[in-house]
């Protein structure tokens, strides 16, 4: 099994920027494509990004298209998103997730999930 392990999301004020980042241990495969997902207070989980192994290619939901930004050192062990201009509704916890071959935007396609680290933007 694939371990991704989130860094400590934490309180933001509106406007604000933070920087998570997931380290995945175990067994990998240089084919991994990597990603966030977020789940809002009585929300349902929604894709946010994701990364190709090599970090050719990246992805973004509309909702933080322009304000996230995904990368990796090597996509297959490890990845960031730099949120700026945080807004209130970007409240959530948001999940590591990795996938094998492809992409998942849909999360019945995540194979490894992390286990998740709260951002909380106030108003």
């Amino acid at each position: 099994q694939v371990q991704l392990v989130e860094s400590e999301g934490g309180l933001v004020p509106t406007g604000g920027s933070l920087r998570l980042s997931c380290a995945a241990s175990g067994r990998t495969f240089s084919s991994y494509a990597m990603g966030w997902f977020r789940q809002a207070p009585g929300k349902e989980r929604e894709f946010v990004a994701t990364i190709t192994w090599s970090g050719s290619r990246t992805s973004y939901a509309d909702s933080v298209k322009g304000r996230f930004t995904i990368s990796g050192d090597n996509a297959k062990d490890a990845v960031y998103l730099q949120m700026n201009n945080l807004k209130p509704e970007d409240t959530a916890v948001y999940y590591c997730v990795a996938n094998k071959y492809t992409t998942a935007t849909r999360s019945g396609a995540v194979d490894y999930w992390g286990k998740g680290t709260l951002v909380t933007v106030s108003s």
